[in-house]
């Protein structure tokens, strides 16, 4: 079970730990070491995907350095970076397999170039819901699954992050059904972008930070992101009128703390425990913020002139057998993804008909009355 308790007030004996030196900037020196009672001082860099203001996304990598601080008593800080400030925010984790920095928060599916498993670490188009994921991830074996990947780079991952259901992003002209997307140029990564290419769509890789002004110069014409809150602060609405839905490639991303593996090992026992338990409220944390900001952020766009748009029918029937075209694709060519693929479509399949009876029949129901 991967659940993490807080840590009992008994330390254990660190003074293997206590004299190492972690990589990069990290430091661990001895001071009145009582291998029974003191831990050492450990310091760490975290570089991030994210701008600053994007408050609740990059909130989760502050949230694992605050707690990570609170439950060490000072003695393990983690400093994070916002994208740019250390490496651009595409390339985190190389920095962390690199050792340029300790540690990461950042989305796995940034870096599907490299292997394309990374994508189920995040989200795959038509996928898990953010429950679902959370699931597949602690009680299911996905957190085993992506780090047989991840540790192929020299790292080890931990959820960190949920932004919830995301939006179908951000349009300029409203679309008309399929044939409108060819050619079109938008800024959306992971596999959902390779399923828009094999639709026509011109695919873009942006930073969050970069995404807007692209859009306002017309340097593309489409860009999704996360949802309202955070497409509100990053102005999307003043270049874009149509807004789409659903985010039919991200149901329930998951945001990543990646953990350079050398600098991993060497951590005392306790450091390990506060950290995956600082991620664990972070994936919680995130989550919980998004689904109560983005409902009000929406109704501000909307009365500020923004159309909701949904998906016409045939875009999506379009989408949908694209991505599983593309999963069997990929499936026949690389042994990692089909073997990730094949655990991770059974539990899809078995929760989604859980899913079907209870909050599906709910759900469907209650909307029904509103």
């Amino acid at each position: 079970m991967q659940r993490r308790k807080l840590l009992s007030s008994s330390a254990k004996a660190l003074s293997a730990a206590a004299g190492a030196s972690l990589i990069g900037s990290c430091t661990v020196r001895k001071e009145s070491i009582n291998s029974t009672t003191s831990l050492p001082k450990v310091q760490w860099r975290m570089a991030t995907s994210w701008p600053i203001s994007l408050d609740t996304i990059y909130g989760g990598a502050e949230t694992i350095s605050e707690r990570v601080n609170a439950l060490s008593g000072g003695n393990f800080q983690i400093k994070p970076y916002a994208a740019g400030e250390i490496v651009p925010g595409l390339e985190v984790l190389d920095a962390v397999q690199a050792g340029s920095v300790e540690c990461g928060h950042t989305a796995s599916y940034y870096y599907k170039g490299k292997n394309p498993s990374f994508a189920f670490g995040t989200s795959v188009p038509f996928g898990l819901t953010a429950q679902q994921q959370n699931s597949w991830l602690y009680e299911a074996g996905g957190i085993q699954a992506m780090n047989a990947v991840f540790n192929d780079f020299g790292v080890i991952g931990f959820p960190a992050g949920n932004t919830g259901a995301q939006m179908g992003g951000w349009f300029k002209q409203k679309l008309e059904g399929l044939q409108s997307l060819q050619g079109l140029k938008m800024r959306i990564p992971g596999l959902g972008g390779e399923v828009m290419a094999q639709l026509g769509v011109n695919v873009q890789v942006l930073p969050g930070g970069e995404v807007y002004l692209a859009l306002d110069r017309g340097a593309i014409d489409a860009a999704e992101w996360t949802g309202p809150h955070d497409d509100e602060k990053l102005g999307f609405a003043r270049a874009a009128r149509f807004y789409y839905y659903p985010g039919w490639w991200e149901p329930g991303p998951t945001l990543n703390a990646l953990v350079n593996q050398k600098a991993w090992n060497q951590l005392p026992i306790e450091y390990k425990e506060i950290f995956e338990t600082a991620c664990y409220e972070a994936n919680l944390t995130m989550l919980s913020s998004y689904d109560t900001l983005n409902g009000s952020a929406l109704q501000r766009l909307i009365k500020g002139g923004t159309e909701l748009v949904p998906y016409d029918y045939t875009i999506l029937q379009a989408a949908k057998a694209a991505s599983f075209q593309l999963y069997a694709d990929i499936s026949a060519k690389d042994q990692d993804f089909r073997r990730l693929f094949n655990q991770w479509q059974k539990f899809r399949n078995e929760v989604s008909s859980w899913n079907k009876i209870n909050e599906f029949s709910y759900s469907s129901f209650t909307y029904s009355q509103r």
